[in-house]
């Protein structure tokens, strides 16, 4: 497991301790890797998904006998949950693919129960490089900009990119890969982004809860910096990540 699904999966084992009957749910689970460890640290967890075209992950789920149970699928854009349902719900790099925004965060805002917490890890269209392909800015071009096309392949061919064995040469990656970005991913601003979560939940962001769990996260880094070096670089380190990665937005429903 990755060093974001270790830190989601820890904040959720955090919040358990806190109100241990309270199920959490993993929005857009994927192939339910942290809906399985979840379970297996004892959490009450689910997942859910639209299970995509671009991806395999449903076959995954079914094969490692989680889907109907544990992980269901969502259809027409509606979660299988009641009002209200949960305490937690957590996303990871989901919601750069969602079509409606707005219409997406009502839906986590019905399930979720009143003072629940959704914790959001995702990029804008602000971030530098697009993390699906590995190219600097390719997803700042218009869609159908040939500069795109002629950059994206330039760059492939100097060797930058992810999942380079997936076409043989590197033209057609940068075909496939731009057809990729275009069809299932949708970038937002961070004012549309901030704008959507705040007419339906109060938000902080926690960027350098993020950047601190992952120095610590190898074994030896534990002397990275006292905690007041840290407190003085946390407002420069948080600019920066937002660049060069994502949010981290911990958003909380209404009490009332």
């Amino acid at each position: 497991m990755d060093v974001t699904n270790r830190f989601v999966l820890d904040f959720c084992k955090s919040f358990a301790l806190e109100r241990p009957s309270s199920p959490i749910l993993d929005f857009g689970c994927g192939s339910g890797d942290l809906v399985a460890a979840g379970l297996r640290a004892g959490l009450p967890m689910f997942g859910a998904d639209v299970f995509y075209g671009g991806s395999g992950s449903r076959d995954q789920v079914e094969a490692n006998g989680l889907l109907g149970d544990a992980v269901r699928e969502i259809r027409e854009g509606r979660l299988p949950f009641a009002d209200a349902h949960f305490g937690l719900i957590v996303n990871n790099q989901v919601m750069e693919h969602v079509d409606d925004f707005d219409r997406v965060l009502a839906e986590l805002h019905r399930v979720l129960a009143p003072g629940g917490l959704l914790l959001s890890v995702f990029p804008s269209r602000d971030v530098f490089r697009e993390g699906h392909i590995g190219i600097p800015f390719s997803h700042w071009f218009r869609k159908s900009s040939r500069a795109r096309f002629y950059y994206t392949w330039a760059l492939r061919s100097l060797g930058l990119g992810t999942w380079k064995q997936e076409a043989p040469s590197a033209r057609q990656w940068a075909v496939d890969k731009l057809r990729w970005i275009d069809t299932y991913t949708r970038y937002r601003t961070r004012s549309e982004i901030f704008d959507a979560y705040g007419r339906y939940f109060r938000n902080e962001t926690r960027e350098v809860d993020y950047i601190r769990y992952r120095l610590l996260d190898r074994p030896g880094r534990a002397w990275i910096g006292s905690a007041l070096r840290f407190r003085l670089a946390a407002a420069a380190a948080r600019a920066i990540f937002r660049k060069l990665a994502f949010f981290v937005i911990l958003s909380r429903k209404d009490p009332r």
